[in-house]
């Protein structure tokens, strides 16, 4: 097993938008709530890659290579609960062929460095209910599950 410090994790690029598409398809591709849409996959990239630094993440990780390996993002909201903005965390996802290798966790601490920088008291994050190995991976970093469910409606629907 590699060392997760053969890898470095850091601000994704606007270069780097195709390659992260091709990891949430990976992601996507697992998840029932969500459809592989390249167009939309690049446009929410695009998005968040230009919300100001404080107010947004993408995080990727690198090989030797320069290619990106690994992905994961955050937004603050506010938190009523907190009193104190809370991060998202969203579209943790490791190329499979680099799984295990403590990539993921290290995406996860620097999410948890920006946040903390940027005044959040906590990270909260929605796990696929199907991804038994996603949702062991979190508990043994200590995540707990929460009692509450995510509902959503589309705004097309209305």
């Amino acid at each position: 097993m590699a060392s997760a410090r053969l890898y470095r994790v850091e601000r994704a690029r606007p270069g780097d938008i195709h390659d992260l598409t091709g990891l949430l398809a990976s992601l996507f591709a697992i998840e029932n709530d969500f459809a592989v849409d390249g167009a939309k996959q690049q446009r929410g990239l695009e998005l968040l890659l230009a919300q100001p630094q404080d107010r947004a993440v993408v995080l990727v990780a690198r090989a030797d290579n320069d290619k990106a390996i690994g992905m994961a993002s955050a937004q603050l909201v506010i938190s009523t609960a907190e009193g104190a903005p809370s991060a998202w965390v969203e579209d943790v996802v490791v190329d499979k062929a680099f799984q295990r290798r403590g990539i993921a966790r290290l995406m996860l601490d620097g999410l948890a460095a920006w946040a903390r920088r940027n005044g959040a008291t906590r990270l909260q994050l929605v796990a696929d209910s199907g991804n038994a190995s996603a949702l062991d991976f979190y508990r043994q970093l200590r995540w707990q599950p929460t009692q509450l469910s995510v509902w959503r409606r589309l705004l097309r629907d209305l």
